[in-house]
């Protein structure tokens, strides 16, 4: 089966579990028309399904090739990208003075997950170009703009982000690319980075590689870390391509997943070093690499979002045809399909509530980054950005947990089958691997939430939304509607554990920080498992009361996912706060 967009669960989630209406309504989202985003998230599921879906099995056994430094994508990707462009996909949230459409984040977000579920190998370059224009427009000079922005942002040229090498992975400190200043403004690069995504392709005539590197006499650690566009072909006066720059793609990785989507090693300085362009200050590049970071983080989750959704549905669609089996109580001769099991129904169930759940979660980061910068009222664009903050460790992390997770569930329900590359199924597990992994790992994401992120001014991010969210648990408990069952008290438990092992974590972070440390995974967990409940009861207490038809599946959904996954917070709490002896422990029992 090919994929389809769930459009209508993905408007529901964007208006009112994200929040987007609310703040087009506070005036957050100026003059933009919201009749807009039905419209442009159709047209995005036709493209996903009519030219990328069809792509994705093809990259997956093709794979790329790397000859003589060129690498060659799989049938069909050039054309695909082209016609990407054509459609001014990759301009949708571009800014407009350099062509772009200007529309907010979170239409981009609902974009992004459409074209990772289609195709996440195909979607993974356009986040990466997302991501380097809002590094290039937040922190590169006007000269450069006018250079290279236009063309990011139509997709002509695509961009990457150049952090890791062989010893300093998630440790960017550690990293000994090396930049010295020429007489003429630029500097010449010298270094190996691994595991770049799309550092070599067919698809554009240029890549624009923005690059972390170590001045002479800079500072150590991550205080002494510059960024720098380094173009695959220089850039003439005129605007044609130039010169071949001395950066190649020495090689390409054979990986679990992703089979399309290339990863290189890129080797610069065989030839005197490549030519780059500082991007704001000297020494302060990993301020600039976070904006693109953020950004980054963002899509991998709505990658775990797309992954999921496109293994729920082709797991739906086989249980449904797959006969094995009876009903219990069914008399006479023949099978039924598996779905009238009700094990494959709860695994089915799990599937789409947590794809649901994520959804919303990386939704409403997408909101609170557009209300950060559209808001007029200062204190609405700090508190967005505050908000922001806080949810994109969960966007990345829990997201992604879930699309592994979905993934699996995806196999199983296929049975034997699932473990046979002809149904997809395992493609999918596959491919969704990498995304607890790249752009900080999921261990990194939980350790940003709890040192930094709940940190952050006492705490009080957490309780505004700890706040919100027992308003939603008092609404839901109001409409006294049987169809919810034990929905309110289930969240409302959960929140109550959730505030306690803030607390407690809150009270940990600078006295006793290995014990907080030692509690982060399971407290991101309990995080979005509470805060997913709530948002997906938000949305379904919005579909009855606008009289949607499909408001008794919504309520359904909440509630299944209230009273089967919500339900652990009281166990993540005893996880986090009880466990870090066990956790200290470790050493004895691991390397006695």
């Amino acid at each position: 089966m090919t994929y389809r967009a769930p459009i209508s669960d993905m408007l529901l989630s964007l208006n009112h579990g994200a929040g987007l209406k609310a703040a087009m309504e506070a005036g957050h989202y100026g003059d933009f028309d919201a009749d807009i985003v039905a419209a442009v998230l159709e047209e995005a599921g036709k493209f996903a399904t009519d030219v990328l879906a069809p792509l994705n099995k093809v990259g997956d056994e093709h794979g790329i090739k790397l000859s003589d430094g060129k690498v060659t994508t799989a049938p069909g990707w050039p054309d695909a990208y082209k016609r990407w462009t054509e459609g001014g996909w990759n301009a949708v949230s571009g800014p407009e003075d350099f062509g772009g459409q200007g529309l907010p984040i979170a239409i981009n977000a609902a974009c992004t997950e459409i074209w990772s579920a289609a195709n996440v190998a195909f979607g993974l370059c356009p986040l990466l170009t997302a991501s380097a224009i809002e590094a290039l427009d937040a922190h590169g000079s006007d000269e450069l703009k006018k250079i290279y922005l236009e063309k990011l942002v139509s997709g002509e040229w695509t961009g990457t982000m150049q952090l890791t090498e062989p010893q300093a992975g998630s440790d960017v400190g550690a990293l000994r690319t090396r930049a010295e200043k020429q007489a003429d403004g630029t500097y010449r690069i010298k270094g190996t980075k691994i595991f770049i995504t799309y550092g070599e392709h067919d698809m554009t005539d240029n890549i624009v590689h923005f690059v972390l590197a170590r001045l002479p006499d800079a500072p150590a650690g991550t205080k002494g870390i510059s960024l720098f566009l380094v173009p695959k072909f220089m850039v003439n006066a005129d605007g044609s391509l130039g010169q071949r720059n001395d950066i190649f793609a020495s090689g390409v990785e054979h990986k679990l997943g992703m089979h399309a989507s290339p990863t290189c090693t890129m080797t610069m300085g065989d030839h005197g070093g490549a030519i780059g362009f500082l991007i704001g200050e000297e020494n302060q590049g990993m301020r600039c690499m976070f904006t693109m970071m953020n950004q980054a983080r963002l899509g991998v989750g709505l990658e775990g979002v797309g992954v999921a959704d496109r293994a729920y549905q082709q797991a739906l669609s086989y249980a449904q045809e797959r006969k094995q089996g009876r009903a219990v109580g069914k008399k006479g001769d023949g099978s039924d399909a598996i779905f009238v099991h009700p094990d494959v129904k709860r695994m089915l169930m799990r599937m789409r509530a947590q794809t649901a759940a994520a959804r919303t979660i990386c939704y409403a980061t997408a909101v609170a980054l557009d209300v950060s910068t559209r808001a007029r009222d200062p204190k609405v664009r700090a508190d967005a950005a505050a908000r922001a903050a806080l949810l994109t460790p969960m966007a990345k992390g829990y997201s992604t947990d879930i699309g592994n997770e979905v993934a699996y569930l995806g196999v199983q329900v296929h049975g034997g089958m699932g473990f046979i590359e002809e149904t997809g199924a395992a493609q999918h597990y596959r491919d969704a691997r990498i995304t607890a992994i790249y752009e900080g790992t999921n261990g990194i994401q939980a350790i940003d939430l709890v040192t930094r992120k709940l940190a952050a001014n006492g705490g009080a991010s957490v309780w505004a939304l700890l706040d919100e969210l027992t308003a939603t648990v008092k609404k839901v408990e109001a409409s006294n509607d049987p169809a919810f069952g034990t929905t309110g008290v289930k969240l409302r438990e959960a929140l109550e554990a959730l505030t306690r092992t803030s607390k407690w974590l809150l009270e940990r972070v600078t006295s006793a920080p290995n014990e907080a440390l030692a509690g982060a995974t399971p407290y991101l967990q309990q995080f979005g498992s509470t805060l997913g409940g709530c948002l997906l009861a938000s949305e379904a207490l919005a579909a009855k009361a606008d009289g949607n038809t499909d408001a008794a599946r919504y309520v359904s959904l909440a509630r299944f996912f209230a009273e089967n996954i919500s339900v652990q917070a009281g166990a993540l709490e005893r996880t986090v706060t009880e466990s870090a002896e066990s956790v200290a422990a470790a050493d004895a029992v691991l390397l006695g």
